[in-house]
Parts: structure tokens; C-alpha cells; sequence
């Protein structure tokens, strides 16, 4: 899709990235969790394989931001691109690929008619305001509401 310069290079995800995902989420989180990703991969690829990319850094994945545009979220009918996810390895951050990897899916939802693009991010997590921040994203009118369920199972 995109070869930049140093080596690295910005392209569409694939069911093969699955493991280097795993191992990119287990060095940020400290959690081994195959199954979330699979199951999470399989739904962007069946969805819109062209739309979630990652980062290479010398033919490694190195990077992943997951997305799609879809319409109808949130009572917003127009078609809106939703960052939903993004990891990039602890060892080659500072590098831009973050930036890199946004720029491809702001095209990528330029071209399926988005208008906007979404994301949630959690207040506590300034690396990931500050990133969204400067890449000219801003507060919404949307405000997420929570409710915790509490675990009703026999036992």
C-alpha cells in the first residue's frame, strides 16, 4: 500500500497478522489473548478487509489500527469511519507509525464517503489523547454511558 521511508511500510491487515497482533498487544498489556484477536480480526476482515491496516518496520508488523466505516451508529446516519482499536510494539513507537497508519484509514474512509471520523478514548490513557489530539481529532457531543452488570450466574 504505502512504503515510507526507514524501512517501513503501511499496508492492509491480514488473517496472517494474527500473531504478531497477539504479540504486539501482550508487550503493551502484559495479557496473552489469541482468542480476542482472532475473533476481532476475523470480524474487520469480514467487514472491510481493505479498511484495517498495519505498520511493517523491516517486513515486521510492527503496528495495527482497526476501523470501518458504518452508518447508523449511534442514531449518526451518515457514514462515519470509526477508529476502534490501534497497537503499535513499545520498541519501534517514536517512529510515526501511528501517524503513518491513520493518514492510510483518514484516506481510506475519505474514499467510502465518511465525513467524520469516531473514536472512544479512555481519559486516563494521555498517550492516546494526546496522539488523537494531534492528529486534529477533538471532544464530541457523544458522551459514553456505562452500566456494570452484576454476575447473576448460579455458583
Amino acid at each position: 500500500m504505502t512504503e515510507t521511508a526507514a524501512g517501513i511500510r503501511i499496508r492492509p491487515l491480514d488473517e496472517l497478522d494474527i500473531s504478531a497482533i497477539v504479540a504486539i498487544d501482550e508487550a503493551i498489556s502484559g495479557r496473552y489473548r489469541p482468542e480476542v484477536w482472532e475473533r476481532r480480526i476475523s470480524y474487520y476482515l469480514r467487514r472491510a478487509p481493505e479498511a484495517s491496516l498495519v505498520a511493517e518496520v523491516d517486513g515486521k508488523v510492527s503496528g495495527f489500527m482497526l476501523g470501518e466505516v458504518r452508518s447508523g451508529e449511534f442514531g449518526l446516519e451518515e457514514p462515519t469511519g470509526w477508529i476502534e482499536v490501534l497497537g503499535v510494539d513499545p520498541a519501534q513507537r517514536g517512529k510515526a507509525l501511528g501517524r503513518k497508519m491513520a493518514e492510510g484509514m483518514l484516506e481510506h474512509f475519505r474514499s467510502h464517503g465518511a465525513h467524520s471520523v469516531r473514536t472512544l478514548v479512555d481519559e486516563e490513557r494521555e498517550d492516546i489523547l494526546t496522539f488523537f489530539s494531534s492528529l486534529g481529532f477533538e471532544p464530541a457531543g457523544l458522551r459514553p454511558f456505562v452500566k456494570h452488570l452484576e454476575d447473576r450466574r448460579p455458583g
